[in-house]
Order: structure tokens, then C-alpha cells, then sequence
């Protein structure tokens, strides 16, 4: 084998495709400002192709499945605390889909207020379980979060938001890696 020849990447090497879930559609939202935050942290990683899929334009009972979604590998859900748990809209497009989130991990960045969201991140683990996603353990989340990011969308502290990124996405990537092989081999339910 010629050393200097690049290797070719095995489909288990090539980058997952990651759907990043926008889970709020209220007016005056803060999520495209932790969204965009997020993409930037994922951007910087070799494992991830992330794409944005946006409940603002999918909420209606009506709509049609998301595209995105089948072709993912895995996602990232940035959601708000709404009433001590996620959004209604978020609830929709979830229950819209069934197939779409089998035998993939979920991971999650949340924000809100003293709690960060992690009330709406803890029943949305309890929903994706249900739909036979794996749920990624370590999450990222902003408590206060409008106090917490500039007027550029940067956190003030990046540091502790920059671990649990990095940390998350590391586990995410493994876990879909794996899941995402273990899907080519064996298709799940079969």
C-alpha cells in the first residue's frame, strides 16, 4: 500500500449529517442567537455536516414530513423553556415523525431562565425514548441566557459553553457513528 496515497473514507468515517432543530417560533425568539452560536461550535468540527430545520415554517398540523430529518444521522435540539417544559410547535414536528428519529441520538441545547431549560430537555428525553432515539447525556444550556450573549450573539464567558459544546458534540458523534453502522448492517427493526 502507497503511504502517500489518501486513504478513502469508509462510510463509518464520513461526516454525520446532523439536523439542527429550532425549536421555538414564538416573536422576538432568542433561539436563532443560540442556534447560530451552536452551528459555529459544530462548523468546527470534522465528524459534523449540520443544516438547520426551523419549526417556524413546519408547525401547522398539516405539513408535510421534513426531508431533513430522514437524511439525518443525528440532532441537535435548541430549545426554549416554555411553562416547565418545550414548545408546542417543537411537539408537533416531533409527533409528525415517527421512522425519522428510530436508532439515532438526540442531543440538546436549552435556554431559559434560572433553569436553563434543562425542565424541557428532561421531558423531551422522556419523548424521544419513546420514539426509539438515543438521547445524548451531556447537554449544553444557558440559564438567563439574554444575559448571557453580546450584542454580536457571543457569549460574555465563552469557556464553560465552549466545554459542554465540545463535550456533547464528541459524544454525539460517537453515538451516531455507532448507531449510523449499526443502521447499514442491520436496519433497525428488522
Amino acid at each position: 500500500m502507497d503511504l502517500t496515497t489518501p486513504l478513502v473514507p469508509s462510510p463509518s468515517d464520513a461526516p454525520l449529517k446532523v439536523a439542527v432543530i429550532l425549536g421555538s417560533n414564538r416573536e422576538g425568539r432568542f433561539g436563532p442567537v443560540v442556534a447560530d452560536w451552536f452551528l459555529g461550535r459544530a462548523a468546527g468540527h470534522p465528524g459534523i455536516e449540520a443544516a438547520v430545520v426551523d419549526v417556524a415554517g413546519t408547525e401547522t398540523p398539516d405539513a408535510p414530513a421534513v426531508p431533513r430529518l430522514a437524511a439525518a444521522d443525528a440532532f441537535v435540539v435548541v430549545t426554549p423553556e416554555y411553562n416547565h417544559s418545550y414548545p408546542a410547535p417543537l411537539k408537533s414536528l416531533i409527533d409528525r415523525h415517527f421512522a425519522e428519529w428510530q436508532a439515532k441520538p438526540v442531543a440538546f441545547v436549552s435556554y431559559g431562565g434560572v433553569s436553563g431549560g434543562l425542565r424541557a430537555v428532561e421531558h423531551l428525553r422522556q419523548v424521544f425514548a419513546e420514539l426509539h432515539a438515543t438521547t445524548v447525556r451531556d447537554t449544553v444550556s444557558f440559564h438567563s441566557a439574554g444575559a448571557l450573549f453580546d450584542d454580536r450573539g457571543q457569549p460574555k464567558d465563552p469557556g464553560p459553553a465552549e466545554g459542554a459544546a465540545k463535550r456533547m458534540i464528541d459524544q454525539l458523534v460517537w453515538w451516531g457513528r455507532a448507531l449510523r453502522d449499526a443502521r447499514t448492517r442491520h436496519p433497525y427493526g428488522s
